[in-house]
């Protein structure tokens, strides 16, 4: 069966609007990612453009060749902008309905109207270019890991390619002088019309749905007052991390915390709780692994530390604590007791290591708090020696300890 031109066109009219009522059905369910809204409204935009070329010769050229043109331009352009969104970047409509005031503009230019070869390379640069930054956009977030990054990219830098392959062609391979229904170019540009909208809107839904997975993932692994992992997460990546290295594991149990909160209010212990984190954190190497395990007890896991450069680290931390103030409460003191314990083979148990660390921090307590004790009972304060390497993982359990 063969269909002719405007057929196509019309079917391509109805796949990018239906795709385009998905994506606003999409965002109804999801309001927080702005990109569905704004890729709803490019694909809507897009089937206009598409139902005005599908007419051509049975309407003004003004509406099936400017407005038409005007309209898929301005929808590349949504597009992108959607992509900006997507990415937490201000989606800057103003630039993305650029290329149509221009594509307009240039069309009330009588010499440039006639010409076939300039309409056809100045709509292939606008459409090209918004596939083409679009791509860029999708490449510099990058670090935000989604396996449906890299598809949408090869996707839009494909289209932009192509698109910029339009415009040497319109040079050196003559045109038609009109390009009518019966026209190839027609069914091409509406065969890969239809291609791209359903192919972009399979990996931007996928990209959005990665999104939220991931998010998802990463609220069930982050403990909520501090933003650290959790004892789940910190558990299961301090298994992982054993059984390929040997580490180091501290353990953190602030001091008098129950004081803290008897005297200032549990909002204040909670605010405790995170100065600690905001504290630690910075001073811990390059990828090591750090979590709450629980109430005011936290662990962070060393890998390949001995024990004495785990204690070093510890230790910064501790003084750390020590020195913490805030204007609002002159009267606040905080110190914390850690424990510190080391699992020099591969594939050790983290429960055996754990129990280690909290006999440690057990004796730490005993002997008066607001110190750093190794399981070897090595002498403190150990500083300014040059420490091992970095990184990952701890978890325990909580025993009665003195507080």
């Amino acid at each position: 069966m063969r269909l002719d031109p405007p057929t196509l066109f019309m079917m391509t009219a109805a796949v990018t609007f239906t795709v385009g009522v998905l994506f606003l059905l999409s965002w109804s369910q999801a309001r927080r990612e702005r990109a569905l809204v704004v890729w709803g409204i490019a694909h809507i935009v897009g089937s206009g453009a598409s139902l005005l070329l599908s007419m051509r010769g049975q309407i003004p050229d003004s509406l099936s060749i400017g407005i038409a043109n005007a309209l898929m331009i301005g929808a590349y352009g949504l597009i992108w902008s959607g992509v900006r969104a997507f990415e937490r970047r201000p989606p800057r409509l103003d630039w993305a309905l650029a290329g149509a005031a221009i594509w307009l503009a240039a069309c009330a230019v009588p010499a440039f109207y006639e010409s076939l070869p300039a309409r056809v390379i100045l709509a292939s640069l606008s459409a090209g270019l918004y596939c083409g930054v679009g791509a860029v956009t999708i490449w510099q977030g990058r670090a935000e890991s989604l396996v449906s990054r890299y598809p949408a990219l090869v996707l839009l830098a494909t289209y932009a390619a192509l698109y910029g392959l339009r415009v040497p062609l319109a040079v050196t391979t003559p045109l038609p002088a009109s390009v009518g229904t019966a026209s190839p170019w027609f069914a091409i540009l509406c065969f890969t019309g239809t291609l791209f909208s359903v192919a972009i809107a399979f990996t931007f839904m996928a990209l959005t749905k990665e999104r939220a997975e991931r998010e998802q993932r990463l609220a069930a692994e982050t403990d909520a007052l501090t933003g650290i992992a959790n004892r789940r997460a910190l558990v299961a990546g301090a298994e992982q991390r054993l059984a390929v290295a040997p580490a180091a594991l501290l353990l953190f149990d602030l001091d008098h915390f129950k004081m803290i909160n008897d005297r200032h209010g549990h909002s204040v212990g909670d605010a405790a709780l995170a100065a600690f984190c905001h504290i630690a954190a910075p001073m811990l190497p390059p990828g090591a692994l750090f979590g709450r395990m629980g109430g005011e007890e936290f662990a962070c896991l060393l890998p390949r530390y001995d024990e004495r450069a785990a204690a070093r680290i510890g230790e910064r931390i501790r003084a750390g604590v020590a020195r913490f103030t805030h204007p609002d409460y002159p009267d606040l003191a905080m110190s914390v007791s850690v424990g510190v314990a080391v699992e020099s083979q591969i594939g050790g148990s983290l429960d055996y290591l754990l129990r280690r660390a909290d006999d440690a921090l057990y004796r730490a307590k005993r002997s008066g708090r607001d110190r750093v004790v190794t399981s070897q009972d090595y002498p403190l304060p150990l500083a300014d020696e040059p420490a091992g390497t970095a990184l990952h993982a701890a978890a325990g359990r909580r025993r009665m300890r003195p507080s």
